[in-house]
């Protein structure tokens, strides 16, 4: 891999983290991506920045148009794409923030447009594998990276992607647990789906900032609570993910 997409937010937008950065304003057939394209250098990779919701994070969830950005990191030459978000945490044992390397997902959203594939050439039907949807070349760089940074992190996780903008009832915090997810968000699906109908290797890092409702003897997610913890820990989700690109 010789250059990468990174789609995130807050921190990656520095403008010492890259070197000969330059900022590129793009469409696609699909529109126009969230954010202009940012690109420089980490080391010796070539870095492409794109920020998911937006530079001010103005962009629901739902409204952010994914095919958009990963169509627009492929034309940009990606060959992987590093991600991160921000989770609830569905399990005692991930706290706050936690770190998890993502390696499987539920998508329980509704109304976001989920493939490239919208209609099929003539005896061409196309269908993608989505076994293993995180790449584990990058998911093997996060792991070792993170323990490299004594950050806690956890190998492996399911998460559950919902619509949003709001947060879970409580039932639905508890079904999604039985379901066997371990965090939970509103971004990764369709974002690593349309990565993999490209097929650029795709990986993610998930920031555990709350407990979602579930857990009883907590406060349930509020916007706020997740900023908080995003806020304290923003630094060294931008330190890991260098630490990868620059190890790519």
């Amino acid at each position: 891999m010789k250059r990468i997409g990174i789609i995130g937010g807050s921190g990656l937008d520095n403008p010492d983290i890259l070197r000969d950065a330059e900022e590129h304003s793009v469409n696609t057939p699909y529109g126009r991506p969230s954010s202009p394209l940012k690109h420089g250098r980490i080391g010796n990779a070539e870095v492409v920045l794109l920020a998911r919701h937006g530079r001010g994070h103005t962009i629901p969830p739902t409204q952010v148009n994914y095919r958009a950005n990963i169509w627009a990191l492929k034309e940009a030459g990606c060959t992987g794409i590093l991600a991160t978000t921000a989770v609830g945490s569905l399990r005692e044992e991930i706290g706050r923030g936690d770190f998890v390397v993502l390696d499987q997902f539920i998508d329980f959203t509704r109304h976001r447009e989920v493939t490239f594939h919208t209609y099929f050439r003539p005896g061409e039907p196309t269908h993608a594998p989505m076994a293993e949807p995180f790449s584990p070349e990058l998911r093997s760089l996060l792991i070792d990276k993170a323990a490299e940074h004594g950050l806690r992190c956890h190998p492996r996780g399911t998460v559950v992607t919902i619509e949003g903008p709001r947060f879970s009832t409580k039932a639905e915090s508890h079904m999604f647990r039985a379901w066997g997810a371990d965090v939970i968000n509103m971004s990764i699906a369709p974002e690593v789906i349309l990565a993999n109908e490209l097929g650029i290797p795709y990986g993610a890092v998930a920031m555990s900032t709350d407990y979602d409702c579930w857990k009883e003897d907590e406060e349930p997610v509020s916007w706020e609570a997740v900023l908080a913890v995003f806020s304290q820990n923003a630094e060294k989700v931008t330190k890991l993910l260098l630490a990868v690109v620059d190890a790519v």
